[in-house]
């Protein structure tokens, strides 16, 4: 009799594009683990993962835009950083069927980041959503204060129209956790004057698709460090696979 193959899949919505099945089904043949495979589970709704939880084969999940928050709701436990950061980005399953929920997006962040980092001090961190908490606590981790940028003015962000030269010469990390400028709309960019970047500035853009999106394209101008999402990406479904595998 064949073994049932272990299953473990992404949770999201419109995630056709995304990174991880390719990354994780690449890994499996590399690697040679034949009893592993990773799918897409395409979510209209969080609502929907009750009826995906009910296949027995599943023992772990990544979770994308944009049910980071959302998913909480679903789970068993959370481990304490995740909840500290109040967004999740993978769940474990175990032999007693308990989920569990863990955040490997800020290792992902801090190792992608770390070696370019050298007296910058604050960080303007693009976005309210749940990519921006594992930044933010990444940027912490790192003894670097950081500043929410939004649309809306509330407690502790800054609006995008009240972005100065001051503003920008005082922050000189800014990370985009937007997905504004995502394949298919690359001529898309959060709006903040680009004018103000010099070559102290390193800018870092959370998106991989394109690899230079027009938030990066227009901070090179200006001589700013650019990084792309991939190896974040990259680092922190390694770090899942450490979780599923524990």
């Amino acid at each position: 009799m064949l073994k049932k193959k272990t299953k473990y899949g992404l949770i999201g919505k419109n995630i056709n594009y995304s990174f991880s099945k390719k990354f994780f089904n690449d890994k499996f043949i590399k690697e040679n683990i034949s009893d592993c495979s990773y799918e897409n589970y395409d979510l209209k709704s969080i609502k929907e993962f009750g009826s995906v939880i009910k296949d027995k084969s599943i023992k772990g999940f990544n979770v994308t835009i944009p049910y980071k928050k959302e998913i909480i709701d679903f789970i068993d436990e959370i481990d304490p950083i995740a909840k500290n950061i109040g967004a999740i980005n993978t769940l474990k399953i175990n032999d007693r069927k308990i989920i569990k929920g863990y955040n490997t997006d800020y290792l992902g962040f801090i190792s992608s980041i770390q070696h370019l980092i050298f007296d910058q001090k604050n960080a303007l961190v693009l976005g309210t959503g749940g990519a921006s908490k594992a930044i933010i606590y990444g940027l912490n981790s790192m003894g670097i204060k950081s500043t929410n940028v939004s649309r809306k003015k509330t407690r502790g962000t800054v609006r995008y129209e009240d972005l100065n030269e001051e503003i920008i010469k005082e922050n000189r990390i800014i990370v985009n956790c937007t997905p504004i400028g995502t394949f298919p709309k690359i001529e898309e960019s959060p709006k903040i004057p680009f004018e103000f970047l010099t070559s102290n500035h390193l800018c870092y853009d959370l998106i991989y698709n394109p690899e230079k999106t027009k938030f990066l394209k227009e901070s090179e101008k200006m001589g700013a460090t650019i990084v792309n999402g991939k190896k974040m990406l990259e680092n922190q479904a390694n770090e899942s696979w450490k979780i599923w595998n524990s």
